[in-house]
């Protein structure tokens, strides 16, 4: 029987590296442009008419990239038909379109590459790179346990305290709370959930489905495994707990506080009742998108300070967008070092990779250029102000969703913007991520150093 001489592994090039991102980019495109059609007939439009194409597109694009910015109403705009469109594009962008085509390749091949398994760890949330089809049915699962809970106690409060039908309350608990598990912050109400700001029993149950989804899966599978033991908690677990319980609470001390006396927004409520709808949106700038009080009347400082919450978003391999947590956290602590004049970057008792530092300064400059190209666009389209186009801009880019109000007003291309930046925000970032992961080119030679002049 003859051998066949096999040929050694190549280190992981950029060619090599550029697949798996590219596979997760179409996947994502194919996606939005299938929804948008379906979004786009008659039969996802209650006046029985085509809808533009532009805002089937827009819609669906903001649904499988979780974002939740809308041009149309969902509540009256969209049938049952193509509502159930919208979430599940919705399920299908949380899960993430990588994780699917990494199955469905395993079922056709019986296997899977060692570059789309690793792109799949990170597109995907598994732990490890060994298993993707034990971890993609962890991820399922947990999935469809916290999203069954959550939409328990959301039709259970519907049907309970606003006396709906049980079909509908059942059907209002499923959307938001898939919505809300997948950070997408859509909603069956033409306010969004702003009829609900006082209800603890509505904002809490999402409020928690959010700050899930958006802790990542590493997270919640580590916590599930080791709950108990802190010392066997990852770095990355570390980071991302304690970067989400630091950012939620100054988050709800930030726009309590800037709103306290606003009677558009959070003046008109009792002092507890202010404190919830606080809190409530703090956590939807974790890339949520809904919103309890009315956004186009906070004051423009409330945008300023959402803005960078949404820029830094939630954790990684989860639901939630931006340039996520772990990056803002090691910039934070590659500033410190240099503040303190060390050399080593340290963070929680370890030490980071320098190609760590490179990655995170790369993936925030390339985030910060995306939001003011898009932020500059807006401006040039539009005759809104710099603060309400930077918050469009920041949201779409985030995958956040919320909005000051003018998204639906916006002209074509200037919808258009915002759909490129919900994209980037999504798979750019994702890709670029797992791009700079997979690369490792060693270079055959070094010259000599020189340092300008900093600052």
């Amino acid at each position: 029987m003859p051998f066949t001489k096999l040929r050694p592994l190549a280190p992981l090039g950029h060619n090599a590296s550029a697949k798996p991102a590219r596979m997760v980019a179409l996947m994502f495109a194919a996606a939005i442009l299938v929804g948008g059609l379906l979004l786009s007939s008659p039969l996802s439009s209650t006046n029985g008419e085509f809808t533009p194409l532009i805002d089937g597109i827009f819609t669906a694009t903001s649904a499988v990239c979780v974002t939740g910015l809308t041009v149309l109403d969902t509540a009256t705009d969209f049938t049952p038909f193509g509502q159930s469109v919208i979430l599940l594009l919705i399920q299908v962008g949380g899960l993430g379109l990588m994780l699917v085509a990494s199955l469905l390749s395993m079922l056709v091949m019986g296997r899977i590459g060692y570059l789309t398994r690793l792109s799949t760890q990170r597109e995907s949330n598994a732990v490890s790179g060994s298993d993707v089809r034990s971890a993609a049915m962890v991820i399922i699962k947990v999935s469809l346990i916290i999203e069954s809970i959550v939409a328990v106690l959301l039709g259970v409060r519907f049907w309970a305290g606003y006396g709906y039908d049980p079909l509908k309350a059942l059907w209002h608990g499923a959307f938001h709370a898939v919505s809300s598990f997948n950070n997408a912050g859509f909603a069956l109400y033409s306010t969004n959930l702003m009829d609900f700001v006082a209800d603890p029993w509505l904002c809490l149950p999402i409020s928690l489905a959010i700050i899930l989804g958006g802790l990542g899966f590493p997270v919640l599978v580590q916590l599930r495994r080791h709950w108990n033991n802190s010392l066997k908690w990852s770095m990355n677990t570390r980071l991302v707990l304690l970067m989400t319980i630091l950012l939620l609470v100054l988050g709800t001390v930030f726009i309590t506080a800037m709103e306290w006396n606003n009677q558009e927004t959070l003046g008109r409520l009792d002092p507890q009742e202010r404190i919830l709808a606080g809190f409530f949106q703090s956590v939807q700038t974790r890339t949520a998108g809904f919103n309890s009080i009315d956004i186009g009347a906070m004051h423009p400082a409330s945008w300023l300070g959402m803005d960078v919450l949404m820029f830094i978003g939630g954790g990684p391999a989860g639901t939630a967008g931006g340039i996520k947590i772990t990056t803002a956290a090691v910039l934070l602590f590659i500033i410190i070092t240099e503040l303190r004049g060390e050399t080593a970057v340290n963070v929680l008792g370890k030490r980071l990779s320098r190609s760590v530092h490179r990655q995170a300064i790369t993936v925030a400059l390339m985030g910060v250029a995306a939001v003011f190209a898009g932020t500059m666009g807006l401006l040039l389209l539009t005759g809104y102000t710099l603060d309400r186009c930077l918050f469009e801009a920041t949201s779409a880019f985030a995958t956040v969703g919320l909005s000051t109000g003018i998204t639906p007003d916006l002209p074509d291309a200037a919808k258009g913007i915002l759909i490129a930046l919900m994209y980037l925000g999504r798979v750019g970032v994702l890709s670029l991520g797992s791009a700079l992961a997979l690369r490792d080119r060693k270079a055959l030679f070094e010259l000599p150093k020189e340092r300008p002049a900093i600052g």
